[in-house]
């Protein structure tokens, strides 16, 4: 009997390639680009598993169904089965989401006559099981007996199983429309999918918007700075004057952040060379960023498989996997002070509280973590270090971007040529090697003084330049390399062309094409002696720089924050596209001045729901697809509703932070029943948490796979959500300190446009309304 099957998931495995393993441990696994290893994937990661049966012969009177166990059906009624749909002549399709991880489930196919009188036939056969998305053992064809023992009907079966998201499944209109519809068991699941309305837009509220968008463009609260990657990376304190370092840079917890190390560090001090501090112009050539180094402890969340999924995926609509919970339950330990005169909420589970006892009790090997950049030039190896950075301080770790070409230039200057990258020029090699040991000292120092994680950024293309920086490292912290490879000419040709514009070593070059030949010539140097990576811990990101057929290869890598930086490697790109942050129309208890709550909006808020409409319709028209985001209360939805032609998605994780037995009131309310509350929640809004409710922190936490899933995105995205989750999501993409979430300037009815692309993030707003 002829059977047929496919074994295989997409992307995962199968007979494209082994399946991903992000392990501990070496191997030198691969990641393809969508294809990380389901233990991998959190924040809404699923299963998209199709069945199929072929038979041309098959009556038009009898319909396959399917039934079993949950999560496809929770039911062993052949009067509940559910029917396939027909794809082809004589192919028959039943499609369903399970998350990665699910138990084994037991099925089997039927028959189901349109006579509902007539009995149903079930297969012949034993339970057909299926585990991670795929049947078990040979897939045998199904069998039905029919008219008694005289006939017997054969289908061939087809089973196929793809990870996606349920946001990549909302992109897709046949899926969205057909097969995955929000679960009414659950009531409203963490991530769901919203069928947009079929009415348009109310006449006339087409005319309440301009065509010239650029009309509504007012100037952002804070410019973004326009410089050179690199320049925003650590300032060099081995290079400068005591009286110009930084010493006074004050973490947002109030710990002091050193740039040089103490003198009484025992065992440390005494490996520091006895380099003579090199003048400069501070005015010319020592131009800082303005950005200071100030970041708070914050939400350490683990890569970790959502638990308790059973029954999670019913009614074949699509369920909705558990946000991460901190794997830290404890408390805060008592009398723990953080300069502030109020010491930070006891409670389980807490972002702050993960975080101090990650520090006072993780492993130190994680503690201290270096990652060290290798690769040719104009490679993306700063960019990706600027986002990495970007993200992890997000997120609460210590990090700080140590950019070895901004060590070279102030103490050898910008205007060297390529003979300085000569690999038979010994004086050059002399004078690379020490400025990358003075920038590896400095990483030191400063991980000596609190910092956790330093990305290491140069080009380190021979092994003895790698195992110079292994040696420093030893005793101090762990090192893994991440080395980027890229072999795409037009990117590479783009990266160069960005790379003479703005690099300072280029700044006093006014002729273009003389830039271009001493660079090439630069990146000649580097190819003939550049070695790739095969030792120790290292991550190796191949093509992915634009995300198309990337990998990602991992070697000796384990541990809690080396895995999540994996997994958010394996996730970003760099493809341009534009992100929408706005609030949801003014509410009614924006009028009133109340917090929280789920009220609709007000007059002022229906026009802005009209205007947001009309202005994503014109914004967007140009694009292929494009997503948008919603949390699940009903002033984000309401405002959504005039938006059609594009899939609404509805986050859970986008909800209000929580203000807990404070719903409700107003601010004068709370300062007058709770002055306590009222006045701690002054002292510190980071921190703060309401009774029996969130904290700004809380919020970064359970954002986490939001900001996954933005890197992911490929096309345009639309966020309507409240005012806290975006100053959160709004701090991200601007790389702004924690300690300033809270106050970051977030208007009703403005667009905040984040264009994501290559030369970094930039911004624009647009106002609708006054």
């Amino acid at each position: 009997m002829g059977t047929s099957g496919s074994k295989g998931i997409d992307g995962a495995g199968g007979p494209g390639g082994e399946a991903a393993g992000v392990g501990a441990g070496g191997g030198g696994a691969e990641v393809g680009e969508g294809g990380a290893a389901a233990e991998a994937w959190h924040g809404g990661a699923q299963l998209y598993v199709s069945l199929k049966m072929e038979n041309a012969r098959i009556s038009g009177d009898l319909v396959p169904h399917v039934y079993g166990s949950e999560p496809i059906i929770g039911c062993w009624d052949p009067a509940r089965a559910l029917g396939m749909e027909r794809e082809l002549a004589s192919m028959w399709e039943l499609s369903f989401v399970v998350p990665p991880d699910h138990e084994t489930l037991d099925f089997k196919f039927l028959l189901k006559p349109k006579d509902a009188a007539t009995p149903c036939i079930i297969e012949e056969g034993p339970t057909r099981l299926l585990t991670g998305g795929m049947l078990e053992g040979d897939v045998r064809a199904a069998l039905f007996k029919l008219n008694g023992d005289d006939e017997m009907l054969e289908f061939r079966v087809f089973n196929k199983a793809d990870i996606v998201s349920p946001l990549e499944l909302a992109a897709s209109w046949r899926v969205y429309k057909e097969n995955f519809q929000p679960s009414k068991v659950r009531g409203i699941p963490d991530i769901s999918i919203n069928v947009a309305p079929a009415h348009a837009t109310e006449e006339g509220s087409a005319a309440t918007l301009e065509l010239d968008l650029e009309h509504y463009v007012v100037p952002a609260p804070t410019a973004p700075p326009n410089e050179y990657a690199a320049n925003l990376a650590a300032t060099p304190a081995s290079l400068i004057q005591t009286e110009a370092c930084t010493n006074d840079m004050l973490l947002s917890d109030g710990i002091q952040s050193p740039s040089t190390v103490s003198a009484d560090s025992e065992g440390f001090s005494n490996h520091k060379k006895n380099i003579e501090a090199w003048a400069t112009d501070s005015s010319k050539k020592l131009q800082t960023s303005g950005i200071i180094e100030s970041k708070s402890v914050g939400t350490f969340t683990p890569l970790q498989k959502p638990d308790g999924q059973k029954g999670l995926f019913v009614d074949r609509g699509v369920g909705s996997p558990k946000l991460p919970k901190s794997a830290s339950a404890c408390s805060l330990a008592s009398g723990l002070s953080f300069g502030s005169a109020k010491t930070m909420p006891e409670a389980a589970g807490a972002v702050a509280a993960a975080a101090v006892a990650d520090r006072l009790h993780g492993s130190k090997e994680d503690q201290k973590l270096a990652i060290v950049l290798v690769g040719l030039p104009a490679r993306g190896k700063t960019f990706t270090a600027v986002k990495l950075t970007r993200y992890l301080r997000w997120l609460g770790h210590e990090t700080r971007h140590f950019n070895v070409g901004k060590y070279r230039r102030l103490k050898h200057g910008a205007n060297q040529s390529a003979d300085f990258f000569r690999d038979d020029n010994p004086e050059g090699i002399e004078a690379r090697n020490e400025v990358a040991a003075l920038a590896m000292e400095d990483m030191i120092d400063w991980m000596h003084g609190g910092g956790q994680v330093g990305i290491f950024d140069a080009t380190n293309s021979t092994r003895k330049r790698r195992h110079m920086l292994m040696k420093m490292a030893e005793g101090n912290c762990k090192i893994i390399f991440l080395e980027t490879i890229c072999n795409d000419p037009s990117i590479i040709e783009k990266n160069i062309r960005l790379k003479i514009q703005q690099s300072p070593d280029y700044a006093d070059q006014p002729d273009y094409i003389a830039g271009l030949q001493d660079f090439m010539e630069r990146l000649t140097n580097y190819e003939k002696v550049y070695e790739p990576v095969g030792e120790g811990s290292y991550i190796k990101m191949i093509d992915m720089i634009k995300g198309q057929c990337g990998q990602l290869q991992v070697n000796n890598i384990s541990g809690y924050l080396p895995g999540r930086i994996v997994f958010f490697l394996v996730n970003s790109h760099l493809t341009p596209r534009p992100i929408l942050l706005t609030r949801h129309g003014e509410s009614l208890h924006n009028v009133r001045g109340r917090v929280g709550g789920d009220t609709v909006l007000s007059e002022a808020g229906e026009l802005y729901a009209k205007k947001l409409s009309n202005f994503i319709e014109k914004r967007l028209k140009s694009e292929k697809t494009a997503t948008i985001w919603t949390s699940t209360l009903q002033r984000t939805i309401l405002t959504a509703s005039p938006i059609v032609g594009f899939p609404k998605i509805q986050w859970r994780a986008l909800d209000e932070i929580n203000s807990g037995v404070c719903d409700g009131m107003t601010y004068e309310e709370i300062k007058k029943v709770m002055p306590e509350e009222f006045e701690s929640r002054r002292k510190d809004k980071l921190r703060y948490r309401y009774p029996r409710g969130e904290s700004y922190l809380d919020v970064i936490q359970r954002l986490e796979p939001v900001i996954i899933e933005l890197e992911r995105q490929r096309a345009p995205v639309v966020v309507i959500s409240h005012q806290a989750v975006l100053r959160a999501l709004y701090a991200y993409f601007a790389d702004r300190p924690l300690r300033e979430v809270p106050d970051i300037e977030m208007p009703l009815h403005t667009i905040i446009e984040i264009q994501m692309g290559v030369t970094g993030v930039e911004e624009k707003r647009y106002k609708l309304m006054d």
